[in-house]
C-alpha cells in the first residue's frame, strides 16, 4: 500500500500569467501558497490484472484504454501499470478554485513513482504533471497549480518563455508568516466553476486584446511588489494588492465574476476586509480576504450567510505518507 498527501493551493497575485498565451510573450509570475487541505491518493495491488479506480465514481477496467478518468488513464499509460487499485480522497470538492485537479495529478504521479520504487524530485513531479494535463490532455490551463502542489509553501513562481519554471520561497521575518496566515479568512460562495471555458476565454482575450494583456502585466508587477512587501515583513500590504489584482482580473473575462460574488465582496470591504479576491479561475468557489484580527468577528458576521473554511498554510508540498511493503512477485 502506498499513500500520498498533496496540498491544495491558494493563489494571491499573478494568476493568468502562467497561461502560455501570456508567458510565451512576456515572463509570467505568481505569488501563492499551499494550504492544509489535501488530496490523498492510495495505491494497492488489485486481486487480478484488472484496474480499479475509486473517486466520485468507481471504475473497474480490464485495460488502461478502458479507464474513463482521463488523468488516471494517461498516468497509467505513462507507466504501463496493470493490476492495481487506486483510491482518492479530498478534503474539499473539485471545481472550487483551489487547484484540486493538479493536486490530484501531482499526488497520483507521486504515488505511482513510490509504488514503482522511484524517488522523483519536486521539479520532476510538477513538470510531468504539466505535461500530462497540458500537452497530453490539452487542458487550457496554466502551470502554477502543479508547481505549487509539488513544492508546497509560500512561493514566488516564475514562468519563462522557453517553458522553464522557477520556484523561489518567499522568506519573511520571524513571526510574520504566522501573522500573515492568521490575517486571512476564506468563505465559500458555492457552485462549481467552468474552469476550462473561463481560462480559454482569458487566453483568447489576451491574444487579441492589448488592454487585457497589459492587465496581466500589471498583475505580474503586483506579484513582484507583494513579494518585496512580504519579504520585508509588511504583511498589511497584501489586502489592498489583492483588491487591485481582483479588479484587473475581472476585466479578463466576463465569466470571472458574478453579481453574487460582487455583492459579498462589497459587503466584506465595508465590514473590515482590507481587500480580497475570488480564488481560482473565477465564476464560483472561495472568496479570500485579509482583515486585521480585531475586525474578524465583524467580517464573519457580515458574511454569516456563507460557510467559512478554516485553514492554515502547508509548508511541505506533496509527500508520501504511507509505505506498507508488499511482495511484488
Amino acid at each position: 500500500m502506498i499513500g500520498t498527501r498533496t496540498p491544495f493551493r491558494m493563489s494571491f497575485v499573478g494568476g493568468g500569467s502562467d497561461l502560455p498565451a501570456f508567458y510565451r510573450a512576456h515572463p509570467g509570475c505568481v505569488l501563492s501558497t499551499t494550504i492544509d487541505k489535501y488530496m490523498y491518493i492510495f495505491i494497492h495491488p488489485f486481486f487480478d490484472q484488472r484496474i480499479q479506480v475509486k473517486y466520485s465514481k468507481t471504475e473497474l477496467a480490464n485495460a488502461i484504454e478502458e479507464i474513463k478518468h482521463p488523468i488516471v488513464r494517461e498516468a497509467l499509460r505513462r507507466f504501463d501499470l496493470l493490476g492495481i487499485d487506486i483510491n482518492s480522497i479530498a478534503d474539499i470538492p473539485a471545481g472550487t478554485g483551489l487547484g484540486s485537479s493538479s493536486s490530484f495529478t501531482v499526488g497520483l504521479l507521486h504515488a505511482i513513482y513510490a509504488y514503482t520504487r522511484t524517488l522523483p524530485s519536486k521539479e520532476r513531479l510538477a513538470r510531468e504533471a504539466c505535461h500530462l494535463e497540458i500537452d497530453i490532455l490539452k487542458e487550457p490551463i496554466g502551470k502554477q497549480d502543479q508547481y505549487a502542489a509539488a513544492y508546497g509553501g509560500l512561493n514566488f513562481i516564475t514562468f519563462h518563455e522557453d517553458e522553464r519554471v522557477e520556484v523561489d520561497p518567499v522568506i519573511m521575518p520571524e513571526g510574520k508568516l504566522r501573522e500573515l496566515e492568521s490575517s486571512l479568512l476564506m468563505f465559500y460562495v458555492g457552485g462549481v466553476r467552468e474552469t476550462g471555458q473561463i481560462l480559454s476565454d482569458q487566453s483568447a482575450n489576451m491574444r487579441k486584446n492589448t488592454a487585457q494583456f497589459d492587465n496581466v502585466i500589471k498583475m505580474t508587477e503586483l506579484a513582484r511588489k507583494l513579494r518585496e512587501s512580504l519579504s520585508a515583513g509588511h504583511i498589511w500590504d497584501m489586502g489592498p494588492m489583492l483588491g487591485t489584482s481582483w479588479e484587473l482580473k475581472k476585466q479578463l473575462s466576463t465569466r470571472i465574476s458574478r453579481d453574487k460574488i460582487d455583492h459579498y465582496y462589497d459587503l466584506a470591504t465595508k465590514n473590515g476586509a482590507l481587500g480580497g479576491k475570488l480564488l481560482g479561475a473565477g465564476g464560483n468557489g472561495f472568496l479570500l480576504f485579509q482583515s486585521r484580527p480585531s475586525e474578524h468577528d465583524k467580517l464573519r458576521s457580515a458574511l454569516s450567510e456563507l460557510r467559512e473554511l478554516k485553514f492554515g498554510f502547508d509548508r511541505i508540498g506533496s509527500k508520501v505518507i504511507l509505505v506498507d511493503e508488499f511482495d511484488m512477485d
